[in-house]
């Protein structure tokens, strides 16, 4: 027993507690460091591929190298297989409009741009242009984390490009989409160019809060530690 009262065993068990916590409060500063590379070379390709002069689609399409490169393709929309696909932008709830470019090798679905609801009659909206010029995007596959894609009701929340061509009847298609850049008048609809190009970039500022976690908490056990050693 402590001068406390306290069983020495349970003294021990806190101070050892207060260590795990610590070793994992330092393992989450780590973490956050390499999600800070991993997000500073991100925004670094992504500056570097986005506002470069457009390219020819790649051969074989590699995420890693090739999101948010910006290219130019030539084709015919396919317009009967249009597709809405549910979307939240900077201007509100809405759609992507999903069609697909026959390019005589294979289907590259071209997200056309955002268009609210009360916007999805085609009617009005700007004839596509050819070429199409935009950003290349990876597949989404599935869904969202809160909502799947459900084929059969015709209810899309992600840019899936498999699943849209295979409820179309599309058989050879591309693993990826583009984002086409804007086209018609500044109030024209689909408006294309909305791709989000900017990346929160806050994994420092958390990882400095970690490690004064660690530090703080370690300075408390390191306290309390020697007053306990001097009351036994």
């Amino acid at each position: 027993m402590t001068q406390t009262g306290r069983p020495v065993w349970l003294t021990v068990l806190l101070l050892g507690l207060c260590a795990v916590l610590i070793l994992i409060f330092i393992l989450l500063g780590n973490w956050q460091i390499r999600r800070l590379a991993w997000k500073t070379d991100l925004i670094e390709q992504v500056e570097s591929r986005a506002y470069g002069d457009p390219v020819p689609v790649p051969a074989e399409f590699d995420p890693d190298a090739h999101s948010y490169l910006r290219v130019t393709v030539t084709g015919r929309f396919d317009m009967e297989k249009q597709v809405l696909v549910k979307a939240v932008t900077g201007l509100g709830p809405g759609y992507w409009v999903m069609v697909p470019l026959l390019t005589g090798r294979e289907a590259i679905w071209i997200n056309r741009g955002f268009v609210p609801a009360d916007e999805r009659d085609s009617d009005g909206w700007v004839a596509p242009a050819i070429p199409v010029t935009g950003l290349l995007r990876p597949t989404e596959p599935e869904g969202t984390l809160l909502e799947r894609n459900d084929a059969v009701d015709g209810r899309w929340v992600s840019r899936d490009v498999q699943a849209l061509s295979q409820t179309v009847g599309l058989s050879v298609t591309a693993p990826f989409f583009i984002d086409a850049d804007p086209s018609g008048g500044a109030s024209a609809w689909p408006r294309g160019g909305l791709t989000q190009l900017g990346f929160r970039n806050t994994h420092l500022s958390y990882a400095l809060t970690w490690y004064a976690m660690a530090a703080l908490l370690f300075g408390a056990v390191t306290c309390l530690g020697l007053g306990w050693l001097r009351r036994t």
